[in-house]
């Protein structure tokens, strides 16, 4: 079989590694990156450290307003399908590289299929929450990581060609935490100890283009206390130079870290305060809490243990969460084995 494999940004990356381990033992598989994360820390350095090859094809389209970038890339993806002509195309996640390479497929009678499928805010004002319910309901095969999105698919009408595979983000983190543990020395770098510190990632629109509710998210991070380590979206750090010019003393705002790095420092915090539905998956797999800074979440069942809390952006919320933060009794395994890769292989054959 030949398939292309469509990645865009750096949780697409993550994803897309244990896949491709799996894809290139028996098969051949062309990887086209759309560019839309493009710098090196929050691109190149992702495939350095998952092991995944240089992409075949780069767009570079870069950033853009969401429907020139969809755009751009649907007509660059097009001419890479015509030209190359797989048995199949796989996406993953959310983002305007996965409806753009979806719709690219499908108009060309490609089939298509979905890793990550069947997730749903049921908030329409988020673009990723678009991205994903057009692609599900043209995708031929879809890849879901929980039963959860198996019976949102149903609730639309979807019931073919869905599968509860499990999570290839979970198959990442077991593959790459023990590495993580010996090669990263971003805690010794930060001269922070584990646990003695709060994490915290932004980068949804919602939050970072609105200054109330980003003056008030690090208004909370200030009033938390303590040392808040922030790996900061370039995009993020735009808006606070913007909007809100004053970042706390005990926020460190630190440029993007690699995967590794990152594993380390969800491994070792005592909490996380994240908008990213990657990392509140990650906190739950490695047993820490997290606190949600949005009113919903896709991962409903990480809040329905007690391990995950939404609060948006208010900011009393943000404070009385961290400072209730505690380890739940129950820690199911939520998101599979640690084997959905094999899985989806074997499905696409």
């Amino acid at each position: 079989m030949k398939i292309v494999s469509i990645v865009g940004a750096r949780p697409q990356f993550i994803k897309a590694a244990p896949v491709s381990r799996q894809l290139r033992r028996r098969h051949q598989e062309v990887l086209l990156h759309t560019g839309q994360h493009y710098d090196y820390g929050m691109s190149q350095i992702f495939f350095d450290e998952l092991g995944i090859p240089l992409p075949d094809v780069n767009l570079g389209i870069g950033s853009a307003s969401h429907g020139r970038q969809t755009g751009e890339m649907l007509v660059g993806i097009e001419a890479v399908l015509l030209d190359e002509r797989p048995d199949w195309v796989l996406v993953y996640g959310d983002t305007n590289s996965t409806l753009a390479g979806a719709l690219a497929a499908v108009k060309l009678h490609i089939p298509v299929a979905h890793v990550e499928a069947g997730l749903r805010s049921f908030n329409r004002r988020m673009p990723e929450e678009i991205n994903r319910i057009l692609t599900d309901h043209i995708a031929d095969l879809l890849f879901c990581p929980m039963q959860t999105a198996v019976s949102n698919l149903a609730a639309e009408g979807i019931v073919a060609g869905v599968h509860n595979v499990g999570d290839v983000m979970y198959d990442a983190v077991l593959y790459n935490s023990a590495l993580a543990s010996t090669r990263s020395q971003i805690l010794e770098q930060l001269e922070v100890q584990p646990g003695a510190y709060l994490l915290a990632t932004l980068h949804r629109p919602r939050n970072t283009d609105d200054s109330g509710r980003l003056r008030a998210i690090l208004e909370a991070f200030e009033i938390v206390g303590g040392t808040v380590i922030f790996p900061t979206h370039p995009r993020t750090r735009k808006a606070i130079a913007v909007q809100v010019q004053r970042v706390p003393s005990n926020v460190w705002m630190v440029e993007p870290v690699g995967y590794l790095d990152m594993l380390r420092l969800e491994q070792q915090a005592q909490a996380i305060l994240t908008d990213s539905g990657g990392v509140q998956k990650e906190a739950y797999f490695f047993g820490v809490p997290c606190v949600t800074l949005r009113e919903e979440t896709e991962w409903v069942e990480t809040v329905q243990l007690g391990w995950n809390r939404l609060v948006g952006a208010d900011r009393d919320k943000i404070v009385a969460a961290v400072r209730d933060v505690r380890i739940p009794d129950e820690h199911p395994p939520l998101f599979g084995d640690g084997h959905a890769a094999e899985r989806i292989v074997t499905l696409l054959e």
